[in-house]
């Protein structure tokens, strides 16, 4: 990559693919790196697009909706073929979605879904013990979410399998394997269709799940139409069986390979909730992206109508100038005031279900496996990592003695 002159006094840099296929944990050292160039940067590729990599400015462009919309996800796209609600619309029916939608995600609600989640959790632990080895990511990390988020949604069990098909192709693509994102689009077509079908059951037969309570929801004391269930359904879909797996994923990469926070965990599990919220800091996985809506002067450099902005968390919460000692790993740290589920109007509503999933696991996980490392010759370096969305590795083979 190099660096060349400035647009519109915001320096530009050719040849910057941040979706380009990479090793585990690369994508966040290549933004830590730029951070320490550039708190801004334009980027060549594609159609061009501005990264914003110090935490101040991640934070001002998310609080301000009026001008950096959510109406596109897709730094190469300004204008999406799809929606993903809540995520893709903007104040105020954005607002009027999380209403909708912040009472399955309250505390009080994810407080009842808790034996659910523990109990599958421990029946996917438990069956794995006895190996002494698995696939973290294949074996524990995509199933155990998949399948809470499937209960969540009343869905069967049985589909599973099919759903992680589709959430690969949506959300792990690269500019390599999909470079149409043809693929992408029809999995997401399959995934509508499918919630289409669900819908239609649910009217006839409801059940406790939140698809049938969104047949009885309304807008302006209008039934909220059917494709707009549809949207909000995707987007749940894609939210629910991603990201709570590849946080889990790089935080057991961590474990592994760093014994004494692996064994501290093992050893003190009151020191799970604040190893959560370290671990959800220092490998903040998403990238969200926002579209620019009105010419601003935005920290000394201009933006303008359809300029296109990445906004890469881990930028944000792995910067200095917020965090003391901020390239470590700390379960002490006491001021963690992170951005990892993003900030203002669309920091993400599921963060109360996501943090449960994850302390269950940590819990139940070193309750049964407290000793594990990275099976004999894998490094990071052997775990191919995708950054299109959500940063993730699809596989980390872990061994213990039984």
């Amino acid at each position: 990559m190099t660096t060349v002159e400035s647009r519109r006094g915001c320096p530009i840099v050719e040849g910057f693919d941040y979706s380009a296929e990479s090793t585990a944990t690369a994508h966040m050292a290549m933004f830590d790196e730029m951070r320490e160039r550039f708190p801004a940067f334009y980027s060549t590729f594609g159609r061009g697009y501005t990264v914003l990599t110090a935490v101040d400015l991640l934070r001002d462009a998310f609080q301000n909706p009026t001008v950096f919309s959510s109406t596109s996800n897709q730094v190469q796209n300004p204008e999406l073929s799809y929606r993903l609600v809540p995520v893709t619309i903007d104040p105020p029916e954005h607002t009027t979605w999380r209403h909708l939608l912040t009472p399955y995600f309250a505390p009080a609600y994810i407080e009842r879904l808790e034996p659910t989640v523990r109990k599958r959790c421990v029946e996917l632990v438990e069956g794995l013990a006895p190996a002494g080895r698995c696939d973290f990511v294949q074996d524990f990390a995509a199933e155990f979410p998949t399948t809470i988020f499937m209960g969540l949604m009343g869905l069967p069990l049985s589909d599973a399998r099919q759903f992680m098909a589709w959430e690969d192709a949506i959300l792990h693509r690269t500019t390599e394997s999909d470079p149409d994102m043809s693929k992408m689009e029809q999995a997401m077509r399959d995934v509508i269709a499918y919630f289409g079908d669900l819908l239609e059951k649910r009217r006839t037969d409801p059940r406790d799940d939140l698809v049938s309570a969104s047949l009885s929801w309304e807008i302006d004391g209008q039934p909220v139409p059917k494709d707009a269930l549809l949207d909000m359904c995707l987007l749940m879909f894609m939210a629910g069986l991603d990201t709570v797996t590849s946080q889990l994923g790089y935080s057991f990469l961590h474990l592994a390979s760093h014994p004494a926070d692996r064994d501290r965990i093992a050893r003190d599990p009151d020191v799970i909730p604040n190893a959560v919220e370290e671990f959800l800091r220092y490998y903040a996985i998403v990238t969200p992206v926002r579209k620019v809506v009105q010419e601003i002067d935005f920290h000394g450099f201009t933006l303008e109508p359809n300029d296109m902005v990445l906004l890469p968390l881990c930028a944000a919460t792995r910067d200095p100038s917020e965090f003391a000692n901020a390239d470590q790993v700390d379960f002490d740290r006491t001021a963690n005031r992170h951005i990892a589920f993003g900030a203002g109007p669309h920091r993400c509503v599921g963060s109360h279900l996501a943090r449960r999933e994850l302390r269950i696991a940590f819990e139940e996980w070193h309750k049964h496996i407290p000793n594990y490392e990275l099976a004999p010759g894998t490094s990071p370096e052997d775990l191919p990592e995708n950054c299109s969305g959500v940063m993730s590795f699809h596989t980390l083979p872990l061994v213990w003695d039984v």
